[in-house]
């Protein structure tokens, strides 16, 4: 199956089967039981897990694909397909060894789902000044604290747990079963948008866990955590670009067929210009995704890896956010009611400038990579530098 011809694939499958339940589950901030063995049976929530352990055997694009197509319908959806594929598989495969994934690649497969437990109370855009300790005992160690904003927690069975050491000399990352004892998840946040995907906190009280559930090694967590970030940053990137593309499509759409002064409103140019910048935006934020998603495939460097999945976070974010607010005004009335999908769209683009980071956070990331250009005799007017 080709690249387009597997958008086309997810394209159809979240028309036929998100689509109808997109409301229902922003409602009830839970995401639809059926639709979660509809997701695995598709091969979504496996796109780039091998064949050999149950997998769709595809690419990091494909899983990217995925994410915006999946995000042009419900971009809570999204934010499920995006946690499982992007943070969890894909850490998994490129920074788990053999054992691990042979013990979790062929569930993560089938059915079971996947969530990135690192955000804490005081720890948000400071992700790695964590509290949540890794007390070490005979066999392994013990977990305890509080895990905040943990996406897709409700319908977890797998948990990828960040803690320090006690001397707080260092971070690991462990694989934690639902079933641990000692672990407990809350009842979903009654959050402002993405609400399918089920956010909630974590208890670790006591959760025995060993060594080698300990992605990359005991100690590895922070280097674990800021290569999964670029990863979830393209997977952020991908969604939000889905949505902006859903929200242009609204707006397309409504403006066709809706007329005031006996002209369909599609022909004043005060409805066509903000329409068409989105078109630009969303365009250009597609791009920018692209060629980020593609450079990691080729095996950028990681600076380059840092730079480019943060540029396409913080530029895919504030085109949705753009994006979704024209769609907004170009409906109106019905689209400040919360029965129709664009009102949802405007909640749903909030998270994309919040979670995995924000705006000051990412240009702060950004701007240390850039290299300074080289001298090539240009002269430089007098008082300036």
């Amino acid at each position: 199956m080709t690249e387009q011809e597997w958008r086309d694939t997810v394209r159809e499958f979240a028309e036929r089967e998100i689509r109808p339940r997109s409301a229902e589950m922003d409602r009830t901030a839970r995401l639809d039981a059926l639709l979660r063995d509809e997701l695995f049976a598709s091969g979504l929530m496996a796109v780039e897990i091998p064949r050999t352990y149950g997998g769709s055997g595809r690419t990091l694009f494909d899983a990217m694909v995925s994410i915006e197509e999946v995000a042009r319908v419900d971009p809570g959806v999204a934010v499920v397909v995006d946690v499982h594929n992007a943070l969890i598989v894909s850490t998994i495969l490129r920074l788990g060894n053999g054992d691990l994934k042979r013990r979790f690649l062929p569930a993560l497969a089938r059915g079971s789902i996947g969530a990135f437990a690192l955000s804490e109370e005081q720890a948000g855009s400071d992700a790695l000044n964590l509290r949540t300790v890794a007390e070490p005992v005979p066999g392994g160690f013990v977990l305890r604290g509080r895990k905040k904003w943990t996406s897709s927690a409700v319908h977890a069975d797998l948990f990828l747990v960040f803690a320090t050491s006690q001397d707080g000399s260092e971070a690991s990352a462990f694989l934690v079963d639902r079933g641990a004892a000692g672990l407990t998840v809350a009842e979903p946040t009654d959050q402002l948008g993405v609400r399918a995907a089920a956010t909630a906190a974590l208890t670790l009280d006591g959760v025995r866990v060993r060594a080698v559930d300990a992605v990359g090694g005991v100690g590895a967590g922070r280097s674990v955590a800021l290569a999964a970030l670029d990863i979830g940053r393209l997977g952020i990137a991908a969604q939000m670009v889905g949505l902006a593309q859903g929200a242009l499509e609204l707006s397309l759409r409504y403006a066709a067929r809706r007329e005031q002064f006996g002209s369909r409103i599609n022909t004043f140019q005060g409805v066509q210009f903000p329409i068409a910048s989105v078109a630009t935006r969303v365009q250009a934020a597609r791009a920018l995704t692209y060629e980020a998603v593609r450079a990691v495939e080729q095996g950028c460097t990681p600076v380059e890896r840092l730079r480019l999945s943060a540029m396409a976070k913080l530029f895919a974010a504030e085109v949705a956010e753009y994006a979704a607010g024209v769609a907004v005004e170009v409906h109106g009335g019905i689209g400040y009611d919360r029965a129709h999908p664009v009102e949802k769209f405007f909640r749903d683009a909030k998270a994309g400038m919040i979670y995995e980071g924000t705006e000051n956070i990412l240009l702060r990331t950004i701007f240390p990579t850039l290299a300074v250009p080289a001298d090539v005799g240009v002269a430089v007017p007098a008082g300036i530098g």
